[in-house]
């Protein structure tokens, strides 16, 4: 089974599994890893920031016009690795990604 690093808002780092055709951000909230997603995914808010690890930022799909406009719009941004987990599917590719959830709006 693919797994996700996942570091939380207080810098604890675990391993969750990522069950591979869901979205990251529904493998993160199903974990409860505070994720809110308060639009369920549609890409209209930004409760499901998160920071895309270095060392896995090229691997990632390019983001979409309407998600860098949401994610830049936070004030936790960063540049290369800010991304909403919910436009991101997970594949078999990314196991062991790391990737800390932003901090809450």
């Amino acid at each position: 089974m693919a797994v996700i690093n996942v570091t939380n808002r207080a810098g604890k780092t675990q391993t969750i599994p990522g069950k591979v055709g869901n979205t990251l951000m529904e493998n993160l909230r199903d974990a409860g890893m505070e994720v809110e997603a308060i639009c369920g995914g549609c890409c209209s808010c930004a409760t499901c920031h998160v920071f895309i690890d270095d060392a896995w930022v090229a691997k990632m799909p390019a983001r979409g016009a309407d998600e860098l406009e949401l994610v830049e719009q936070t004030g936790s941004f960063k540049a290369a690795n800010s991304r909403l987990s919910c436009q991101i599917k997970f594949t078999e590719a990314m196991d062991g990604i790391a990737v800390t959830v932003a901090p809450a709006e």
